[in-house]
């Protein structure tokens, strides 16, 4: 049986569909460190497209607010898989990295998340009505209520 070969326009015609997100963006957030712990930061985002299309390049990077040092860096990369029809995501984080398929929400929403044995997390970003984009994830241990992790508003820049 022969491979089948991907279909680019297919799957660039789908990456379209997160065009509202690509530019620079910058804001604040709150982290969640520890057990009580939030940090505020200042926050970036910055969104391309890249192979003509067919990814979309996310990267965030949140500055601590007393004193700039980075505390916060990742990297995203959205492609789309036109054989299951699911968009995919990779992402980096403080030396660690995830796959997980991204589910388009409508409404300018995408929600994504992972499970890593007890623990499992849901991140749903949302353009609201300002046209801001606003984030916000959670984590689960057990059998405990989800608590929230990171809460972002960014704005536009260019």
């Amino acid at each position: 049986m022969m491979p089948q070969f991907p279909n680019l326009e297919a799957q660039r015609a789908a990456m379209k569909r997160f065009s509202f997100l690509v530019g620079t963006w910058t804001g604040e957030a709150r982290l969640l460190r520890g057990p009580g712990e939030w940090v505020e930061l200042n926050q970036s985002e910055v969104v391309q497209h890249k192979l003509d299309g067919l990814i979309l390049v996310i990267e965030g990077v949140g500055r601590r607010k007393s004193d700039g040092q980075a505390v916060l860096q990742a990297l995203g990369m959205v492609s789309f898989d036109d054989e299951s029809g699911k968009y995919h995501m990779r992402a980096f984080n403080d030396g660690r990295f995830l796959e997980t398929e991204l589910k388009l929400l409508g409404d300018g929403a995408m929600s994504w998340g992972f499970t890593l044995g007890h623990i499992s997390t849901r991140s749903v970003l949302r353009i609201n009505e300002s046209s801001e984009w606003t984030e916000l994830a959670e984590v689960t241990i057990g059998s405990e209520a989800p608590k929230r992790l990171l809460e972002l508003t960014v704005r536009r820049v260019r």
